[in-house]
């Protein structure tokens, strides 16, 4: 008994959130006033393999724009579309590695929903609308953030170890650079992206 209880213990002590690092900065693109919806996330160095989220992701289509415009995920994770517009939308990715995505045209107050199994990114577009575009991407961690409107952004609970930081930006921009992340303080990062 007292050893299943030192056990027991032990695993909190080791898998605790506080004795996890936290990953926050800032990004600035070269040029632009607007930071946002660059996506910032760490690949482990090690081959490591997570299990895809429970939770499903969102994303509506309302006054003729898909919401959220950048919808990043983890690998394995289903995404529920939402129609909250009083007409017809279809949704439908040209350039999704992970096959053919294409859920069709539907009305509102309707949910279709798919899993994204392979890392990559997806352009979405609607047939009906062509000015509608958005994008999902897909990746192989769940440490990750987007960018706010002042390039803000932070990733919580990472445990310790070595990463590689990586970023995703719609019109090509990009980083990758190790970086060290140690339990109980932050990390602070500054990306500039050209």
């Amino acid at each position: 008994m007292y050893r299943k209880w030192t056990l027991s213990l032990l695993c909190l002590f080791i898998l605790s959130p506080a004795y996890a690092g936290v990953l926050r900065g800032t990004v600035n693109i070269s040029g632009e006033n607007d930071n946002r919806n660059v996506i910032v996330y760490l690949e482990t160095t090690l081959d490591k393999k997570f299990p895809p989220p429970a939770k499903h992701a969102a994303m509506d289509q309302q006054n003729m724009r898909f919401i959220p415009h950048v919808l990043p995920i983890q690998v394995g994770t289903t995404v529920d579309f939402f129609n909250s517009d009083n007409y017809l939308h279809n949704i439908f990715s040209p350039d999704y590695t992970g096959g053919k995505f294409s859920l069709g045209t539907w009305a509102k107050g309707i949910t279709k929903s798919f899993t994204f199994n392979t890392p990559g990114s997806a352009t979405l577009l609607c047939n009906v609308h062509p000015e509608m575009e958005a994008y999902i991407v897909v990746l192989p961690t769940p440490y990750f953030a987007l960018s706010d409107s002042t390039g803000k952004f932070r990733i919580e609970d990472v445990p310790s170890g070595v990463y590689l930081l990586k970023t995703w930006h719609e019109r090509g921009y990009f980083t990758v650079k190790k970086i060290a992340i140690k339990k109980n303080r932050p990390t602070v990062v500054n990306i500039r992206l050209k």
